[in-house]
């Protein structure tokens, strides 16, 4: 009997030695972050699973829809916002740990146009005529009234003078992505767009670049979820880390915050 019992360990012991790499190679964390992200976020993603084996999952959107998509239960253990009020409403829903809030990145916005469009050298200006820039031809950004980029865009350009005679011009995306695609594939004579997305997109050029002064501070706060898992505070060390913030960098992103290593 007790030799039987024996086997039965044994088994067990080897089953479970069997079984122990999957479970360290199934743990995995849920990142939403914003869509302008996507480049730099996934190299970093890269190089975190390559130290730690623990996998990272994406889901990139305009920081509004990722905002309601958590608040709706989602499962998400970190939220990267493109702009500091989808953050503030996610804290207001209680569904973000607050003290885990770092404003990690800052970033420009660009006017852009298609690689070979003859329009080139804006100077973005006060009183300067985007919609005569812009022609017959639509201005793409992100929906005005939700998208951090197309809020940023509004109100530059409603401090230059410039919003009342280009409103009507005006493609809404859903992201700055989106927003990017259109210029790109020439469906938009302009788009405003970050300086980020911009430098990722060889189908467009940068025409004109808007004053800082001409609109709110453009802030990326990250933070966990108040549903995270554990290892998500190493991930956040991670994205506050030296080798994050040479590859944030390298993609044309303003790093707010000391290394934490």
């Amino acid at each position: 009997m007790s030799r039987l019992i024996g086997i039965f360990a044994a088994f067990f012991i080897l089953l479970g030695a069997a079984y122990a790499p999957a479970a360290a190679q199934d743990k995995t964390l849920t990142v939403f972050a914003a869509a302008s992200m996507k480049n730099a976020l996934d190299e970093i993603d890269t190089a975190y699973t390559a130290k730690t084996g623990v996998k990272i999952t994406v889901s990139y959107a305009a920081s509004s829809a990722l905002a309601k998509q958590i608040e709706q239960g989602a499962p998400a253990d970190v939220f990267i916002s493109a702009d500091t009020d989808w953050m503030d409403y996610a804290i207001g829903k209680k569904t973000i740990n607050e003290p885990s809030r770092v404003n990690l990145l800052g970033n420009s916005i660009v006017l852009i146009a298609p690689k070979d469009s003859k329009v080139d050298n804006v100077s973005v200006g006060a009183g300067f005529d985007l919609a005569k820039l812009a022609g017959d031809g639509k201005i793409a950004t992100g929906d005005v009234k939700s998208v951090p980029v197309g809020k940023y865009a509004k109100a530059a350009l409603e401090k230059l003078g410039s919003w009342q005679a280009a409103e009507s011009k005006f493609a809404m995306a859903e992201s700055v992505r989106a927003a990017l695609t259109l210029v790109a594939r020439g469906e938009a004579a302009l788009g405003i767009v970050y300086s980020t997305d911009a430098k990722v997109e060889p189908g467009v050029k940068v025409v004109g670049t808007f004053p800082a002064d001409s609109h709110p501070a453009i802030i990326y706060p990250v933070a966990a979820t108040a549903t995270a898992k554990p290892e998500t505070t190493d991930y956040l060390t991670f994205l506050r880390s030296t080798a994050a913030k040479n590859i944030l960098e390298k993609y044309g992103f303003k790093f707010l915050v000391s290394p934490s290593t």
